[in-house]
């Protein structure tokens, strides 16, 4: 699924996507979100894609370079 860009969403409709794109699917092994995430609330993460300030990509490149 492609994040909403901001531009064309709701703060509504960005919040649902980050809860929906890094809700646990209780297979640790397989998924890897717990691992990306490293025990921060994915919300927080993504709070200035929620407000929309920065872009979904922008955040997750940021992320993964931490």
């Amino acid at each position: 699924m492609t994040p909403p860009k901001i531009e064309n969403s709701t703060r509504e409709e960005r919040h649902a996507y980050v809860i929906d794109a890094w809700q646990c699917l209780n297979d640790c092994e397989a998924c890897g979100k717990c691992r990306i995430l490293r025990g921060r609330d994915p919300e927080t993460l993504y709070a200035d894609y929620i407000e929309g300030i920065r872009e979904y990509m922008d955040i997750t490149l940021a992320i993964r370079q931490m």
